[in-house]
């Protein structure tokens, strides 16, 4: 009988969050230290215990609320975790969620279960609680593959940028040089993007700026975009 009732024992199931944004000329994910253990100190995903009355999503937004002070994004699956040892506290599911989001319109603030909350650069993180590495490599190479398929791009950016900027953004998450005249050309004739009827002034001749396309389709099927 006690057999029987440990093969029936049921894993205990988390949602956590990641969340990307371009600062400082760099890919930044937003992270806290844990207050409690287990791994109290280190840094790791925002995320926590899905309660039984919640969806998984609503319990991502929730630990993103209560450990960062975060609302009002966009969030998109990502993937499951769910190796044995991944958790010392026993066995354990998460469910993963990630979002890009522009720099500046976001203010993180440690909540009561972080003891404090950071950005961090995707290419120089610190040591990570439980299995985050995995799943921040993994956020990165699905980040990178909608870079290059779809419209995601317009999450790191304003609402109007320069095609400067644009590009910039493609080079620091896809981790590559792209030709001017060649990205140009491609994200011109992708048809998401459209002259915002304004320019930004700086060093030599003022820059167009664009903005995303209200009916852009999020998914360019027909052809890699780049590089």
């Amino acid at each position: 009988m006690a057999e029987g009732n440990n093969r029936h024992r049921r894993p205990f199931v988390t949602a956590d969050a990641v969340i990307f944004a371009l600062r400082d000329g760099d890919l930044q994910v937003l992270l806290v230290r844990r207050s409690h253990p287990p791994f109290q100190g280190m840094w790791a995903i925002p995320g926590g215990f899905v309660e039984m009355d919640e969806t998984l999503e609503a319990a991502a937004r929730r630990e993103l609320q209560e450990e960062t002070g975060l609302t009002g994004v966009t969030l998109e699956q990502l993937y499951t975790f769910g190796d044995p040892g991944r958790d010392p506290r026993g066995r354990s599911i998460t469910v993963v969620y990630f979002a890009a989001v522009p720099d500046g319109r976001v203010a993180p603030r440690a909540g009561d279960d972080a003891a404090e909350v950071g950005w961090w650069s995707i290419y120089d993180l610190p040591p990570l609680a439980f299995d985050h590495d995995q799943i921040l490599g993994y956020a990165l190479t699905r980040l990178r593959y909608k870079m290059e398929y779809t419209a995601v791009g317009f999450n790191l950016l304003p609402e109007e940028f320069t095609l400067t900027q644009l590009q910039t953004a493609y080079e620091i998450v896809l981790g590559v040089k792209l030709d001017k005249r060649n990205f140009r050309r491609k994200i011109l004739s992708s048809g998401i993007i459209e002259p915002a009827g304004g320019y930004r002034c700086g060093e030599g001749r003022p820059a167009c700026l664009y903005r995303y396309r209200d009916d852009a389709v999020a998914e360019v099927k027909a052809r890699r975009l780049f590089p």
